[in-house]
């Protein structure tokens, strides 16, 4: 099982996404059910955010583990920008602890850039875990340049996280930014890890993917996943509202791809040549 460190927690690399959850009552029993179920396969990871359905995300979060040990649990959110400044983090932090239920978030991250300087968000944040509200906090959306401008300023080298969008469809971030990331070990959140469902079947159609696959007993979605978290500093937080699909997902991190496996992926989903744009779809 593929582990990795953010900040001073081990957690599992493949956590439970819950982007789109929370919205229909007709689905909620079995979104709960598929978030438990990931827990007890042995996800810890539990990624939220305000923005999700407006708070609808959080609430079901909360539904799904008011029984559970907190302690087993990691638990991250996301401030909008709209709420990322000195006077209105702290309100914004406080509805979204009451509505997941808990005293504090192990993560808190900037959701994407906004308005708000950068240097006011970050001297919030880091007054938000001197308040114990928050055990760490990163950022979400940045590219290299924001990471930059973010080392410029004070306590930046605390920074636990950056998690951005990164599947095997989609490894812009691989030219510059992943590389600046793990010079300085900071862990990879990769959202969307298996293409927003690959709705067109682009990665889990593909012939070798297919026959990776095979190789493991397993399902093209796995060997995606098991793709994303291989370097062993990425978290993957994939999204399903399925129990059955979430389960096999957390499995994915009990599957090591081979080194020829690597290079056959490389070739039908090459690496950038250029800086990309990044992608946020």
């Amino acid at each position: 099982m593929r582990e990795l460190t953010i900040g001073d927690s081990t957690v599992h690399a493949i956590g439970l996404g819950t982007w789109h959850m929370g919205d229909s009552a007709s689905t909620r029993a079995e979104e709960i059910q598929a978030l438990q179920d990931g827990i007890h396969a042995g996800a810890r990871v539990l990624d939220t955010a305000e923005m999700y359905g407006n708070g609808r995300s959080e609430s079901l979060v909360g539904e799904a583990i008011k029984d559970m040990k907190r302690d087993d649990l990691f638990i991250i959110d996301k401030v909008l920008p709209s709420n990322a400044s000195a006077s209105r983090m702290e309100h914004s932090l406080d509805t979204s602890l009451k509505l997941v239920g808990t005293d504090y978030f192990d993560l808190y991250l900037y959701h994407w850039r906004g308005a708000v300087p950068l240097s006011e968000t970050i001297e919030t944040l880091q007054q938000m875990q001197q308040k114990g509200k928050i055990k760490g906090w990163g950022v979400s959306n940045f590219d290299i340049a924001d990471m930059e401008e973010l080392m410029e300023l004070p306590g930046a080298d605390q920074v636990a996280a950056n998690e951005d969008l990164y599947n095997l469809g989609s490894r812009g971030i691989e030219y510059s930014l992943l590389p600046w990331m793990r010079k300085r070990n900071i862990p990879l959140i990769a959202y969307t890890p298996v293409a927003a469902g690959d709705a067109r079947g682009r990665l889990t159609q593909d012939a070798v993917v297919n026959q990776i696959a095979d190789n493991h007993s397993a399902t093209p979605w796995q060997i995606i996943l098991a793709w994303a978290i291989r370097d062993g500093n990425t978290l993957a937080i994939p999204q399903s509202g399925d129990p059955k699909h979430v389960v096999d997902n957390v499995k994915a991190a009990d599957i090591t791809l081979t080194e020829n496996e690597l290079a056959q992926l490389d070739v039908q989903f090459p690496k950038p040549t250029s800086k990309q744009v990044l992608d946020m779809r």
